[in-house]
């Protein structure tokens, strides 16, 4: 069985890794595709090094974005409940529903946080009431926040 070659992705590459990764593949692969598209360039003691500086650095940022978001979660989950006005029908039900660009909106006009409205996860809301909303700032962070709809 042939030995596998150390290579440093130039770029993204689909299942095999992103740019700077470390990857192991087979050396006709390496030979015949990696390299010739200039997709990744042989391990060097120099190249390793530049690859955990590059590490390190993403790790560091990672961790910034951790904190920001954590402080983000506690100005939210702080928050009185966000208020949402819908046009209302009969026994207290709403024409239409409450999506989540209702919800990044008035995120926006009451606190003047700006939420991406694909990290938002609203129940299904189809009556006036308050409802508890999910909202994921990070990986590894995610905020409750308490809403009203009222009627307009």
């Amino acid at each position: 069985m042939a030995k596998r070659i150390q290579l440093v992705l130039n770029k993204d590459i689909g299942k095999l890794g992103r740019a700077g990764d470390l990857v192991e593949v087979a050396p006709g692969y390496a030979r015949n595709y990696l390299l010739p598209q200039k997709l990744a360039v042989h391990t060097t003691p120099g190249i390793l090094k530049q690859v955990e500086r590059r590490r390190e650095a993403e790790r560091k940022r990672l961790a910034e974005l951790k904190i920001e978001a954590e402080a983000q979660k506690a100005a939210l989950e702080k928050a009185t409940a966000l208020t949402i006005a819908k046009q209302e029908g009969e026994k207290e039900s709403i024409f239409g529903t409450v999506t989540n660009q209702d919800v990044a909106e008035a995120i926006q006009a009451a606190l003047g946080i700006e939420i991406d409205r694909r990290d938002i996860t609203v129940p299904e809301i189809n009556k006036l009431g308050s409802y508890n909303v999910d909202i994921k700032l990070h990986p590894e962070v995610v905020a409750s926040v308490a809403i009203s709809v009222i009627a307009s």
